[in-house]
């Protein structure tokens, strides 16, 4: 009998510990970037632009370059807010920074998890880590924004599809102040729950509001004023070394030229599309399985159309599709669709770690192969909110009819 309560107990340690294994190589990669940047802080970092903002904000001295397509691209009050962070150095900052992003990331996978299955939260964020940590780990080394992005997007859908005002401000304002690329999730969501628009608006409101808190009012006037400069410039200007990993990089590895107002066209038939594709699945019984399909057709959208996307941006659409196929394997549908879904993702990732493979495969490899990934995701989760009953209870389904 000792012997049988000793072997049943060891399977279910080792049941456990594999059900959690993705999350736990999740944090040994953080544990592993974090180390490599406290090593080489300088080294394969965006935090050099940052401290760039934030010096020139506090020097009152101009923050935007018009003639460069690289530099210090975001919004005056992420200058101001990222101060503390540049006072306590590139090690210490810089650590706090990515220790910041990637905490609200993995939060909010593991928020979305529970909100599509209690029982199966960990096993299905898990695996999500797992897949997701090949393409997250550049981001989360370099110090990106976008890992702050992606995690205040995804919060910000939770908070306003379950139309928690406050929340819905905090994380619109995160958003917007992270990148400014934030307004299309800010959008789409205004649309979905127009009673939320007030709440929305006081979000960017606060944006252009902080910085008048932290410098002169005439300067950050002009500040203001050359940021929109900066947006309506950036589509057009090339200069520097910035090459766009959007859609348009499957044609320049073609050697087809499209003109500016053919991408722009496209650009906005995608815009629509998405919000089309939004409103509707908010009119489905599985509103929270709506929404979710709805961010992952928001971060697809802010990746593969955004003409000032990079390598590394696409963090913010692996981390759902990676979600979205975890959902799919525990709910043991097409087994070995999955397996090769899963497996793509997490291979695409090992992309960079050969200069010359990287070289060759960018920009056009991840767009591309992202979009032959979320064709199948996108058709189960199709399948799935069309549903009359989503392997819900009546109580729940009726809830979500009334929510």
């Amino acid at each position: 009998m000792l012997v049988r309560w000793g072997v049943g107990s060891i399977v279910q340690a080792l049941k456990v510990l594999y059900g959690r294994s993705g999350f736990l190589l999740w944090l040994l990669t953080i544990v592993s970037a974090v180390c490599l940047a406290a090593l080489k802080p300088q080294s394969h970092s965006v935090l050099p632009a940052y401290e760039f903002g934030t010096a020139m904000f506090q020097a009152g001295r101009p923050l935007y370059d018009l003639n460069s397509a690289m530099g210090y691209l975001y919004t005056p009050a992420f200058a101001a807010l990222y101060t503390p962070f540049a006072w306590l150095g590139s090690e210490v900052g810089g650590i706090l920074w990515r220790l910041l992003g990637v905490s609200l990331l993995t939060f909010a996978i593991i928020k979305q998890a529970r909100v599509f299955d209690k029982v199966k939260a960990e096993e299905i964020a898990s695996l999500a880590f797992f897949l997701a940590i090949p393409l997250s780990l550049g981001a989360i080394r370099n110090g990106q924004a976008t890992v702050l992005l992606t995690a205040a997007c995804w919060l910000l859908t939770l908070s306003a599809l379950g139309n928690r005002r406050a929340e819905t401000v905090l994380w619109a304002l995160i958003a917007l102040i992270a990148k400014p690329t934030a307004v299309v999730m800010v959008l789409l969501v205004g649309a979905m729950r127009p009673r939320l628009i007030p709440f929305l608006a006081l979000a960017v409101g606060l944006v252009f509001a902080i910085p008048y808190a932290f410098a002169p009012v005439d300067y950050v006037n002009a500040q203001h004023a050359e940021f929109f400069r900066l947006l309506t410039s950036m589509g057009a200007n090339r200069s520097g070394t910035f090459e766009a990993a959007d859609f348009t990089g499957l044609f320049a590895a073609l050697d087809i030229a499209l003109p500016a107002s053919v991408t722009t066209v496209l650009r906005l038939a995608a815009a629509g599309a998405v919000l089309v594709a939004a409103l509707w699945l908010d009119r489905k019984n599985d509103r929270q399985l709506s929404a979710f399909t709805a961010f992952l057709l928001a971060a697809y959208y802010m990746t593969v159309f955004n003409p000032r996307v990079e390598s590394n941006t696409y963090v913010m659409l692996v981390a759902p599709a990676a979600l979205a196929i975890s959902l799919m394997r525990a709910r043991d549908e097409a087994w070995n669709l999955i397996l090769i879904l899963g497996a793509v993702v997490f291979m695409c990732g090992w992309t960079g770690i050969d200069r010359g493979l990287h070289a060759a495969l960018n920009p056009w490899f991840k767009p591309l192969v992202m979009t032959l990934v979320l064709i199948p995701v996108f058709h189960w989760l199709y399948r799935q909110v069309t549903a009359r009953a989503y392997l819900q209870p009546p109580a729940a389904l009726s809830l979500a009819k009334t929510g």
